[in-house]
């Protein structure tokens, strides 16, 4: 009914009213100028923050706004994935530096008026490694040596997510994630949390987004050793509050052609502050060309990438590609290919 409607419609105002206060309150700077304090390297779980679907890597990372209605959201914005029209598959490949590979799928299933489902995996494999151990020698010391073995090392998520359509303006999502990192015979597990909001403001396609991810309990590593640490080391996860908003123009009925521009701004638990802006051209909703700069990170600057939207039938799929500029550490490139029905 009508009141039902508008009681729903006030209900997620408010709602989203309250998480911009808290986002404020978490954000905002007071009129004392505070201390400069490093936060970098107070983190473990480093993999969560490798953005593997190429689209928004060539964003320059921005997924908080995108709004783009596939199963990659689960990775950025959980609320996204309820813009997923009936099944959505995305299979992600990132040739990451240093010979490091990182592969992840993600699907999702609008159930219509019960929302939205999704599933996750993700692994990073650091590939083999030549084991050195430190060996005591007279007159000389400790002396690193090779011991002619290898080791590997691992990371690996599986998740699983839910968004709904609060309001015609208001998207809500969440995921949770089961974590594992393996290096050599020491390994640890854990758990961590996603939330997210999308809020289509009415003017014109302007969006405003809200993501708090990775929030989960602090952790250690099993199968501890002398011969590694003699005391117990406690992990934090690297939690990353974001703000984002995104907006269309020349998107017109009828215009065959579209800009979306998009910014993120950050503010992660272990390390300062950083906003990330994007833009993409499309025509005709099938070709795409997409580019980004990110601002206040350390190594990594301008990102490029391209897209293709095709149909098979009742079906349509995706090609992207994205090039990441990581400064001293070289590039990385990162490929996409998604399937809808």
């Amino acid at each position: 009914s009508y009141s039902m409607r508008v009681n729903w419609t006030r209900r997620g105002l408010t709602g989203l009213l309250v998480v911009l206060l808290e986002a404020g309150a978490v954000l905002a700077q007071s009129g004392i100028i505070p201390a400069d304090i490093e936060r970098v390297g107070q983190t473990g779980w480093q993999f969560l923050k490798i953005n593997a679907d190429a689209r928004q890597a060539a964003l320059g990372g921005c997924y908080a706004a995108l709004g783009d209605g596939n199963a990659n959201g689960i990775f950025g914005n959980p609320s996204a994935v309820a813009e997923v029209k009936r099944i959505d598959v995305q299979l992600n490949h990132a040739a990451w530096f240093a010979d490091i590979t990182y592969e992840s799928v993600a699907a999702a299933w609008n159930l219509g008026r019960w929302g939205t489902v999704a599933a996750s995996a993700v692994i990073l494999d650091y590939g083999d490694m030549a084991e050195t151990i430190n060996i005591e020698k007279s007159g000389v010391g400790t002396v690193p040596t090779v011991t002619g073995r290898t080791f590997s090392a691992s990371d690996i998520a599986v998740g699983a997510g839910y968004a709904a359509r609060i309001t015609d303006a208001l998207l809500v999502g969440g995921s949770a994630r089961w974590l594992r990192q393996g290096i050599a015979e020491l390994s640890m597990s854990n758990i961590s949390f996603d939330f997210g909001t999308t809020y289509y403001t009415g003017l014109r396609s302007l969006r405003l987004c809200l993501v708090a991810r990775n929030f989960g309990p602090d952790s250690r590593f099993g199968g501890w050793s002398e011969q590694y640490q003699t005391e117990a080391v406690f992990v934090r996860m690297p939690i990353d509050f974001r703000l984002g908003l995104a907006m269309d123009f020349f998107d017109a009925p009828g215009s065959r052609h579209q800009l979306t521009t998009t910014a993120d701004f950050s503010h992660p638990n272990d390390g300062p502050e950083k906003a990330q802006v994007g833009a993409e051209y499309s025509y005709d909703k099938m070709a795409f060309l997409r580019c980004g700069y990110k601002f206040n990170y350390s190594e990594q600057r301008f990102t490029l990438g391209a897209g293709l939207h095709y149909s098979v039938g009742s079906a349509s799929g995706t090609l992207s590609y994205a090039y990441v500029d990581f400064g001293a550490l070289t590039r990385v490139h990162i490929f996409s290919m998604g399937f809808s029905y």
